[in-house]
């Protein structure tokens, strides 16, 4: 690649990517979500079942990553994953529809449209992070992890607020054709956000393999997985995103059964959560871009201190259940928001900083590996800490004891996750000493 790197123009440009793939999903996650449940009338755990296939597909993720390294190129399957996501979102509108006139109809076709959603994702998103990590400078990949995701949290919102805006009045026709439109969108700027980007600052070491793909890919696996580090990291995406992804799920409710908020409130907490995320994505940015020296370490010291803080603040989380009001929640909220973006962003600039460190042109295979254990923890998550409530609900505990049991329990799974990540700085320097002829020296 060139020596400098990707730009901070670039940078935007490949974000622009991650935005296309937010504004699809998230009409399929919570518009149609919404249309299942208010106009179908149809059981909430209808669109539950629907996104947690969406997630369980991506267990993939490693297959598309390896299909990449083959071919030494990740832009095609950027493109290709951005398309047939779109067309996923448009059949999952279409089955919405559908529902109308046949449930069982529509619901197999949901089911059909869900899987092609979450292929999209994990065909694009994996070949998307080892791209920046192949272009990106090791100065700017902490910067570069929270515009990417910056962009994506951007695309949500200004796609739920033209598309809301137009959506009424209300049509099944209407919903097919904007979703659609949306999707159109999303791959014509995809297209021209790639243009070009991998041809000019991608590494050119990577030579496209022959031998049979299948065997390739079991061989390509039983490496990846024999690498230590590699195997430490997947173990902490895992834990982490378990203990993160059930949050979005409990903080509203619990804010209106146990402080009385309002639904009106209760959004608004969510909107003080996520100012909460931009700025701790934004520190790790600031530091991370600002230190000439120890970046890894710099990434790996937000990690630890982001998930110990979010640990930190679950378990006040969980005395404020217990002691309801005057609890101040909001600052609460707001406080694990920023926790939570600081570790989020700052294990995603481990992913980039990480996945060129073992075997050779097994780049996409490793970060398709971490992409695999956030995904499948993001569908069990919701599940567990969900079914937490319930549970302690049918044994007669109180609501606020249930919450609180809730929160404890996503407190103790990033407890975990620090240990985890404390574990990984601690032999990172040994397993990066050792002479090997597997260690790529190509890397970004």
């Amino acid at each position: 690649m060139s020596a400098g790197g990707l730009g901070w123009l670039g940078i935007f440009r490949l974000g622009l990517v991650q935005a296309s793939l937010g504004a699809v999903v998230v009409l399929t996650t919570s518009t149609l979500n919404r249309v299942m449940v208010v106009e179908l009338a149809l059981p909430a755990i209808l669109p539950g079942l629907l996104v947690a296939m969406h997630y369980g597909i991506q267990i993939l993720r490693p297959r598309f990553g390896h299909g990449s390294d083959r071919g030494g190129r990740r832009t095609p399957w950027i493109v290709g994953g951005i398309a047939v996501l779109g067309v996923g979102g448009v059949l999952a509108a279409a089955a919405t529809a559908l529902m109308t006139v046949s449930t069982a109809a529509g619901v197999a076709l949901s089911a059909a449209a869900f899987l092609l959603i979450g292929g999209g994702v994990g065909a694009a998103g994996t070949s998307l992070l080892v791209l920046l990590s192949a272009t990106v400078s090791p100065a700017r990949r902490a910067a570069a992890a929270t515009i990417t995701w910056v962009t994506m949290i951007a695309g949500f919102i200004i796609t739920t607020a033209i598309v809301g805006q137009l959506l009424d009045p209300f049509s099944y026709a209407r919903l097919v054709t904007l979703t659609g439109a949306v999707s159109a969108v999303a791959l014509l700027t995809t297209v021209l956000a790639v243009w070009g980007i991998e041809t000019r600052f991608a590494r050119r070491d990577v030579e496209p393999e022959t031998s049979p793909d299948k065997a390739q890919f079991i061989t390509a696996m039983r490496e990846v997985w024999s690498e230590p580090r590699t195997r430490r990291f997947s173990l902490f995406v895992f834990m982490s995103m378990l203990a993160y992804s059930a949050q979005d799920l409990l903080l509203e409710p619990f804010a209106g059964a146990v402080f009385g908020l309002t639904p009106g409130q209760s959004t608004q907490l969510g909107s003080v959560q996520h100012g909460g995320v931009m700025l701790g994505m934004l520190l790790v940015a600031l530091v991370g871009s600002g230190l000439a020296k120890g970046r890894h370490d710099v990434l790996r010291r937000c990690t630890v201190a982001g998930c110990a803080g979010s640990a930190l603040m679950l378990a006040l989380v969980c005395v404020a259940a217990l002691s309801g009001p005057p609890w101040p929640l909001h600052g609460l909220v707001f406080s694990l928001g920023l926790a939570n973006g600081v570790f989020a962003v700052a294990a995603i600039g481990s992913m980039m900083t990480m996945v060129s460190e073992g075997h050779r042109q097994r780049d996409g295979v490793r970060m398709g590996l971490w992409g695999a254990a956030q995904a499948v923890a993001f569908g069990l998550g919701g599940i567990i800490g969900t079914a937490v409530v319930d549970l302690s609900h049918w044994q007669g505990v109180s609501t606020a004891s249930a919450y609180g049991l809730a929160f404890a329990v996503q407190s103790a799974l990033f407890v975990i996750a620090t240990a985890l990540a404390v574990s990984l700085g601690r032999n990172s320097a040994t397993e990066r000493s050792k002479p090997s002829l597997e260690i790529s020296d190509a890397a970004v």
